[in-house]
């Protein structure tokens, strides 16, 4: 039956083709996902960004401060290349290499050099040939074209990698980096990972998150140890993932729920594998869970559960991998506190997890424990 319902699919979106080719073939499709703490982000090929959840910060961007269950539109942005979610806020790369942020800012975390929470979007101040963008706690990230990082926002635990522990409502240069190809924020700490394949951390490292073998924090980057052939990198909320040329996973930090995949609850201060975990193509953490990809589509999920996060039907933490339900054909992935988001090949985006402010998109508030659809334009 499926296959006879598929191969009908085809014959009618050629049917569509053939007769309006032009309207059709226009149509504005998904890229890009992102979650935030109890929001949602949504990136469309026309360079027009869509939001949902939480917006009690305003961080979703529509110039309102009232949750929704379905994605709207930020206002007054377009051309952008790739979004990011934080806890409380939101951000935009543009294709010219601007950095735009909205919602909440009481630590600067919208770098526009106030404390004012925004509800559509502000240019981040003094900032060009921007290349990357990260976020996931209340601090920022970004990475030049020249190789080189800059922070600001929350610093308490050193999360800006300046030498200080003092909050920045504009950017700041991290120190001791240069020549990084990619970026990772966390809840209070930060990744980058170099040409070379290897990892820098700092921040909070109470639990180990920074990976350097030690449980001290850092206000300035340190390699983390014993890891190199890192092809990405991503942070949760106390803890660190990194995805290695061969396919494989190894993770580092808070443990307590699972999320580390190494069928314990014990943290760890430096990189440790995910066991038989292979094929991986990308990575995602969120809060206390984790999310990987694999080459043949499917969705692996570990860590807490307790809204249906990892959505595999039920609320059971789990301290191994475990098959997210009724997913396949999945491009890309992303995690938020207590929800996850997948992009599948026909633009698709499902979620699964916590629903209480509508992050799941489907027009409800209900928790959903496997993934369903989210209502996009």
């Amino acid at each position: 039956m499926r296959n006879r319902l598929n191969i009908i699919y085809g014959l009618v979106i050629s049917f569509a083709l053939c007769l309006f080719p032009g309207m059709v073939a226009s149509a504005s499709t998904i890229v890009q996902i992102s979650c935030g703490g109890f929001h949602s982000l949504a990136l469309k090929s026309d360079g027009t960004v869509w939001a949902w959840g939480l917006n009690i910060q305003g961080q979703l961007g529509d110039g309102t401060n009232i949750d929704k269950k379905i994605p709207v539109q930020v206002k007054e942005l377009g051309n952008v290349a790739a979004i990011a979610g934080g806890v409380w806020h939101s951000m935009a790369l543009k294709t010219d290499g601007t950095v735009w942020a909205w919602g909440g800012n009481w630590a600067g975390q919208l770098g526009d050099g106030t404390t004012k929470s925004r509800n559509t979007p502000v240019q981040v101040n003094d900032l060009r040939s921007i290349t990357a963008i990260a976020t996931k706690g209340q601090h920022s990230v970004v990475l030049k074209s020249d190789g080189t990082v800059c922070t600001w926002g929350r610093n308490a635990y050193g999360q800006l990698g300046d030498g200080t522990t003092t909050d920045r409502h504009t950017p700041v240069q991290t120190r001791v980096l240069n020549k990084i190809i990619s970026i990772a924020g966390g809840g209070y700490h930060g990744l980058a990972r170099k040409a070379d394949g290897t990892i820098w951390a700092w921040g909070l490292n109470t639990y180990g998150q920074v990976g350097d073998g030690s449980i001290t924090d850092r206000a300035i980057p340190v390699s983390v140890s014993g890891l190199d052939n890192a092809v990405s990198i991503t942070c949760g909320g106390d803890h660190s993932i990194a995805l290695k040329n061969n396919g494989t996973v190894m993770t580092w930090g808070f443990n307590k729920s699972g999320q580390l995949g190494d069928g314990s609850t014990v943290g760890r201060n430096t990189p440790y594998p995910v066991d038989g975990l292979k094929n991986v193509t990308a990575i995602a953490s969120g809060g206390d869970h984790t999310l990987v990809l694999r080459s043949d589509g499917t969705v692996w999920a570990w860590g807490s559960n307790s809204s249906g996060q990892l959505g595999d039907g039920t609320t059971t933490d789990r301290g191994v991998p475990t098959l997210v339900k009724k997913l396949e054909y999945v491009t890309s992935v992303s995690s938020g506190g207590q929800h996850s988001l997948a992009l599948k090949a026909d633009g698709t985006v499902w979620g699964w997890g916590l629903n209480k402010n509508g992050q799941l998109g489907d027009g409800s508030n209900s928790n959903r424990n496997t993934p369903v659809q989210v209502i996009c334009e």
